[in-house]
C-alpha cells in the first residue's frame, strides 16, 4: 500500500449490493477510470470504477450536513379532529 497519497475514498468494505443502471459523460467517465486506477495503486488492489460508485456516492452523502439535518425524523403535530 502506497504511503504517498491519501484517498477520501479508503479500502472497499463487501457488502451486498442491488444494481443501478446511470448515464455519465465520457469526461466523468474517464476521471472514474483514472481514480479506479489511482485506488488500485494506493490499495493494492484492482478495483472497476463501476465498484467505486455506490461507495463514493455514500461518502458524499454522509458528508452532505443538509441531507443528514433533512434525515432526522420530525416532530408531527396533532392533527385536530
Amino acid at each position: 500500500m502506497s504511503t504517498t497519497k491519501k484517498l477520501r475514498l479508503g479500502p472497499l468494505p463487501s457488502q451486498a449490493s442491488t444494481k443501478l443502471t446511470f448515464a455519465c459523460s465520457t469526461s466523468l467517465r474517464a476521471d472514474l477510470d483514472r481514480y479506479a486506477a489511482l485506488h488500485a495503486q494506493t490499495y493494492g488492489k484492482a478495483v472497476d470504477a463501476a465498484a467505486l460508485i455506490p461507495h463514493m456516492l455514500e461518502a458524499f452523502m454522509a458528508g452532505d450536513r443538509g441531507f443528514r439535518r433533512g434525515d432526522k425524523p420530525k416532530a408531527s403535530t396533532p392533527k385536530s379532529g
